[in-house]
């Protein structure tokens, strides 16, 4: 008997697409666990590779030690940049994939790298994968969410990723104590490879989301509005006021990251204190800002994004006099310093994407999106590079107290800057 007239009895008609977080939960959770994935990855490097670097390679130099940041910050922000204008050729989820193919060689890398040059390429290909996992995650889940749940979103999105970033910097400071600084605590990175590229396999793409909300958007594209990736790398580096007030208050929170990524490992070893300690120092700083960043994400679509970014940086700032000024404690200064530069990163992160993608076009969001994520990003090389030298020359103390000074100026900017604009009031 044919059945040609039926259709429902051959397919199975898609679902509806529609915006909104309930509505979209499946795929939500499983883009959640993908980051869980992509942050592993990174936090094999928090704790041990500074200290490979000093104790393995015998490196003398804190620049040398640091070029590992810069190679994976300078890499990872130009990814950021062009991960916008790619979207326009391909899927998201196909980007997605490619960058967890372009991650597999690191945790080998980073395990048994026969010369510090080893690690410093591995940084490379780090950078490509964070830079397009990390971004097609965030954007697929603000694709899923639309405009009234955005904080939420993306204070989500970061908290998976960075409580992943610290649980695999503490199990690593634990692994190094047991068996040595390689290969045990690098290897982990398969299982976080493995995971994320079989489970972006089967993601769905978000392309049809888009779409919805463009059609949905309060306000069609003004006429004439350019949205190349060269117009909106202007538009959001400086000509628009609050995406400029965004973009240094990313850069300068990273930077804070990259810094203490290789200061801190030296520092508090200086003083005293193991692997392990070092690692509960390493990964208590990304467990607070991950965590943290679901009741802030939420807190910014209530409150708004403005209290929170300056909040925030000033917050970030106090953890860098807390950690000089308990010195002859280290671990209680090392602990202290790291809870605050984690709520205070917490209260920063959701709202900067947030305000971003309040202030643009979903037409060309993507690429201020990436644009932002450029600027924030560098600031893992500017701060690598920041440290390395200002260490050479005058020692790790005065790298700690030139980042205060930095991070407490940026959210002085950001109070002057960044304005509010709802979504949907364009």
């Amino acid at each position: 008997m044919s059945t040609s007239h039926h259709p429902a009895a051959t397919t199975t008609p898609d679902p509806p697409i529609r915006l909104g977080l309930r509505e979209n939960w499946p795929q939500f959770t499983l883009l959640v666990v993908v980051n869980v994935c992509v942050g592993g990855l990174v936090g094999l490097e928090r704790t041990t590779v500074p200290l490979i670097g000093a104790d393995v390679f015998h490196l003398t130099s804190d620049l040398a030690v640091f070029s590992f940041i810069i190679a994976f910050g300078v890499t990872k922000a130009l990814t950021n940049l062009a991960a916008g204008a790619l979207t326009a050729r391909f899927r998201r989820k196909q980007l997605l994939v490619t960058g967890w193919l372009i991650g597999v060689p690191v945790p080998f890398a980073l395990a048994w790298a026969p010369s510090w040059g080893w690690i410093v390429a591995a940084n490379v290909l780090l950078g490509i994968n964070q830079g397009l996992t990390w971004s097609m995650t965030v954007n697929m889940k603000i694709d899923l969410v639309g405009p009234a749940r955005r904080g939420l979103a993306t204070g989500v999105n970061e908290a998976a990723g960075y409580t992943a970033v610290g649980v695999t910097a503490l199990l690593t400071g634990y692994l190094a104590t047991a068996y040595g600084l390689r290969p045990a605590p690098e290897l982990i990175g398969v299982v976080f490879v493995a995971a994320g590229l079989g489970l972006s396999v089967i993601v769905r793409d978000t392309a049809a989301h888009v779409a919805l909300e463009l059609a949905q958007h309060a306000k069609p594209l003004p006429a004439g509005e350019d949205t190349t990736l060269a117009a909106v790398f202007a538009r959001t580096s400086w000509r628009v006021r609050s995406l400029r007030g965004a973009s240094q208050a990313g850069l300068v929170n990273n930077l804070n990251d990259g810094l203490t990524w290789g200061v801190f490992p030296l520092l508090f070893t200086e003083h005293g204190l193991g692997f392990a300690a070092i690692g509960l120092i390493k990964g208590l700083y990304p467990i607070l800002w991950g965590i943290g960043q679901i009741p802030t994400g939420h807190l910014a679509d209530r409150i708004g994004r403005k209290p929170l970014i300056v909040t925030g940086m000033l917050v970030q700032a106090g953890g860098f006099v807390l950690a000089l000024a308990l010195l002859d404690r280290p671990l209680l200064a090392g602990v202290l310093s790291a809870a605050a530069l984690g709520l205070g990163t917490a209260m920063v992160y959701p709202a900067l994407i947030a305000s971003v993608s309040d202030h643009a076009h979903p037409a060309w969001r993507v690429n201020a999106l990436g644009t932002y994520r450029f600027w924030r990003d560098i600031g893992y090389a500017v701060g690598a590079l920041v440290a390395g030298l200002l260490a050479d020359a005058f020692g790790l103390n005065a790298t700690v107290i030139a980042a205060a000074v930095l991070t407490a100026g940026s959210g002085l900017l950001a109070a002057r800057w960044i304005s509010e604009h709802r979504p949907g009031t364009r």
